[in-house]
């Protein structure tokens, strides 16, 4: 979690106090708040110590119940400009991974360069439908989240056409062990390899693996995203980071073009590539 975010949160939760010690009527204990609003006594300390992320719907509460609803605009608008950079797969999956794959599809659809690092899976734009199927389903039982699995398979191959297009270029790195992950069933990976392999000598894809062997300047951690110089997207366990500062994007964009000196492309990576097939059959 970025220390702007906690600082955002934790600047919430002080506004939330000062306004609990002031509400109509005179001053509220949070234990008394808590009582009115049918909630724990700790969700009361929780948010005032920004320990916990609000909701709109727990603003709205806070403010009907220290008799002061005008104030939630305010509150509201603090919470949407800190989540406007950090979308919480919690509140991101509340309808299912459909609508996500869909504002994916508008913000790739606004550029004409795209370059991705992904350590352990296979880039989304480059998946077949049978691999993000399992990608999908793994995420909706990690996050208990609605299992529109069909629905987001085909708004994710729709997101492919743009690699079609003329004048658009996706430039992949990712990082070997991505291509040994058995996320999916042996067979499902090895058709995923030979579509990784088949992109290879498109004039609008770069794909560059780097080899488990290969020396590295930094560490292969956490995927991330460019949308031309104007947008990164990280993604991690608890939420995706939208940064649009120009410094995140120069800072990734130097990440990027790091670690893309240890890739092999073009016959290089096709004969990665294929050795990855033949160990995958042979499990």
């Amino acid at each position: 979690m970025s220390t702007d975010f906690q600082q955002a949160r934790r600047a919430l939760g002080l506004r939330l106090r000062e306004l609990r010690l002031s509400a109509a009527g005179g001053r509220l204990t949070g234990t008394r708040l808590a009582q009115r609003l049918g909630w724990p006594h700790s969700k009361v300390y929780k948010l005032e110590n920004g320990q916990q992320t609000a909701t709109s719907e727990d603003l709205r509460a806070w403010a009907e119940g220290i008799g002061r609803p005008e104030v939630f605009a305010e509150l509201d608008a603090r919470l949407k400009g800190f989540e406007s950079h950090i979308r919480s797969w919690r509140r991101q999956l509340a309808a299912g991974h459909r609508p996500v794959q869909d504002r994916w599809n508008l913000e790739v659809g606004r550029s004409q360069a795209v370059r991705v690092w992904e350590e352990s899976v296979v880039p989304g734009m480059l998946q077949t439908a049978d691999y993000a199927r399992h990608i999908f389903l793994r995420y909706a039982d990690l996050h208990g989240s609605v299992r529109d699995t069909d629905a987001a398979v085909r708004a994710r191959m729709r997101r492919q056409e743009w690699l079609y297009e003329t004048g658009r270029k996706f430039h992949a790195l990712v990082w070997e062990g991505a291509l040994h992950a058995l996320i999916c069933p042996p067979p499902v990976l090895t058709s995923q390899l030979d579509r990784l392999a088949g992109v290879i000598g498109m004039d609008t894809v770069e794909l560059g693996i780097v080899p488990l062997s290969a020396p590295l300047r930094l560490p292969p951690a956490n995927g991330f995203c460019l949308l031309d110089d104007r947008l990164v997207v990280a993604e991690d366990w608890h939420a995706e980071l939208w940064l649009d500062d120009a410094d995140s994007v120069t800072t990734y964009a130097r990440v990027w073009a790091t670690l893309r000196e240890s890739a092999v492309y073009g016959a290089d990576a096709q004969k990665l590539i294929g050795a990855v097939r033949r160990a995958v059959r042979a499990r």
